[in-house]
């Protein structure tokens, strides 16, 4: 929990989130622990929100026409 959130990866934001939510569901953290928790908790989820972005805007298809050619690109529908 000593990264800066800016700083991590996707994988890891995640990875943390998950822990944070364990911690918060078993009831093992003190009052001031859990908040601090859920503050850091709310940072990684815009994080990993903010990567999904990206990531969904750098994974627009690219249309190519019959030679090949990128001819443009439509929006990525996931799922």
């Amino acid at each position: 929990m000593d990264t800066p959130v800016e700083d991590l990866s996707f994988e890891d934001a995640l990875k943390e989130l998950e822990q944070i939510v364990h911690r918060l569901e078993t009831g093992e953290a003190t009052l001031d622990d859990s908040i601090k928790l859920y503050e850091r908790g709310d940072r990684l989820r815009q994080r990993c929100a903010e990567r999904l972005d990206q990531a969904q805007t750098r994974i627009e298809a690219i249309r190519l026409d019959a030679e090949g050619r990128p001819a443009g690109t439509r929006p990525f529908a996931a799922g």
